[in-house]
């Protein structure tokens, strides 16, 4: 199979999510949509420099195309993760201007950021000097009290300057004072004509718009304002979307990937890490329970990938007994 342009990649894309798309989240993905972009879990620049390089940046090659997210306000420590993590091979490096979470402000990274885009600039200057894969950034429209006509407007004209090679706009603001991050993710109220207001003056500079998109209709309603979509939580929480993605936005011919095609490519994935990376099943099934969403049996289907996974001795055929539980009332109905 070609490997798919990041360029079209980026039409649709799976969006970075802490704690979630983690490596075996991503294989997952993977076996549901061929060409849609996948994003890590935001990595600090500081994990990957004092830490374990290994462990925060190898990922299967099958998860290509894959953009690495980092966190970090230290040009030069981000340029050191930056050649670090050269030789992983990533297709795009993304800069997090977006996340809420107290621990992010803590560290001065995330949203926070957004009332700094000289500093930010600045460290998209230093990590576009570190590689020559692109360097885009991830932002929302704005933060707390900020204007979000002038304030974005002047933010992303200073990533411009820098030499960004694309913006991922979440079509919210984040209040830093007063919400907490799950909160962020829901009520403040979705502005989407800005950020196509945006889209539109700083053409021809690739925008992608993320933030309350909860069904590939609305995506495709998206892709007539914005170079492309970016889906979170809807995606993760009904994965079997993804299945659809190929066909709809990159004019795929082949039959989408079914259920039992992706539940058999799991368990073959997690017989193969459990050998021999030691991965725990329930590290891989954790990601797979929305899976069966609306089918007879989903409720147990959840309940083997969750309950059973976690027990002493589970293994991969934990996954497979999952796909008997909704085919046995599928089978049955048919005969």
């Amino acid at each position: 199979m070609t490997q798919t342009t990041l360029e079209l990649a980026r039409r649709f894309s799976v969006a970075p999510m802490m704690d979630w798309t983690d490596r075996h989240c991503r294989f997952l993905h993977r076996q549901l949509t061929r060409h849609a972009l996948l994003f890590t879990e935001m990595v600090t620049s500081a994990a990957i420099v004092h830490g374990d390089v290994e462990r925060h940046l190898w990922f299967d090659r099958v998860e290509q195309p894959l953009a690495l997210q980092l966190g970090g306000s230290d040009p030069a420590e981000l340029a050191q993760a930056i050649r670090l993590a050269e030789p992983f091979g990533y297709s795009e490096i993304n800069l997090n201007v977006g996340c809420p979470s107290d621990r992010v402000q803590s560290g001065r990274f995330g949203a926070c950021l957004m009332a700094e885009p000289e500093l930010v600039a600045e460290c998209v200057r230093a990590m576009r000097d570190a590689t020559d894969r692109p360097v885009t950034v991830k932002c929302r429209i704005g933060i707390d009290d900020q204007d979000t006509e002038q304030s974005l407007d002047r933010f992303a004209d200073q990533m411009v300057a820098a030499g960004v090679a694309a913006l991922y706009v979440h079509a919210r603001k984040a209040w830093l004072k007063g919400l907490s991050p799950k909160e962020n993710r829901t009520i403040p109220p979705l502005d989407y004509d800005r950020v196509h207001r945006l889209r539109a003056r700083l053409a021809p500079l690739p925008m992608f718009i993320n933030g309350g998109l909860e069904t590939l209709e609305a995506a495709e309603a998206e892709m007539a304002f914005m170079d492309g979509v970016m889906l979170g939580r809807a995606a993760y929480h009904n994965p079997m979307i993804l299945a659809e993605v190929d066909h709809r936005f990159f004019g795929e011919s082949e039959p989408s990937p079914s259920l039992e095609s992706v539940m058999h490519a799991m368990a073959n994935y997690a017989e193969r890490e459990q050998s021999t990376r030691g991965t725990r099943i329930n590290n891989v099934t954790r990601h797979m329970l929305g899976l069966a969403n609306g089918l007879p049996g989903a409720r147990q289907f959840r309940q083997i990938l969750s309950v059973d996974a976690c027990k002493p001795g589970a293994g991969p055929e934990v996954i497979l007994r999952a796909l008997e539980a909704v085919n046995r009332p599928r089978l049955a109905a048919a005969s």
